[in-house]
């Protein structure tokens, strides 16, 4: 008694077949990143917000524009793809960047910018 019905089925797919839909789903799958990406929107940065060029020496040091820095306790930093970036990941590298302070004067948000972000003049803050 046969009990894999699929193999004694006189209709089953070939090896051929089988590989070709295996390559086809592969492909949609690689390629649908690169779709949406193209269409993501322009991120959104704070009125608040300065520029400037960030190298981290040692975490939570970093120096802004020659000046040194600190960085907050949970203090998030965002890369060019909109995802977290841990410092110790960032050491040596000279970047820049979109930050904003906390109320004591730490940086607490850094937002690494694209190109494109960075050929963007910066929004003047509004007047109070």
């Amino acid at each position: 008694m046969n009990r894999c019905n699929y193999l004694a089925s006189p209709d089953r797919r070939t090896l051929t077949q089988r590989a070709t839909s295996l390559l086809v789903g592969a492909l949609l799958c690689a390629l649908a990143p690169a779709t949406f990406a193209q269409n993501a929107p322009p991120r959104p940065f704070p009125a608040k917000a300065q520029r400037g060029v960030m190298v981290v020496v040692q975490p939570p040091e970093l120096f802004i524009n020659d000046r040194p820095e600190r960085l907050s306790p949970g203090a998030r930093i965002r890369g060019p793809n909109n995802m977290m970036v841990m410092s110790g990941a960032l050491v040596g590298q000279k970047l820049l960047v979109h930050f904003v302070r906390e109320p004591l004067g730490l940086i607490h948000e850094v937002w690494i910018l694209t190109e494109a972000e960075a050929a963007q003049e910066l929004p003047k803050p509004p007047a109070n």
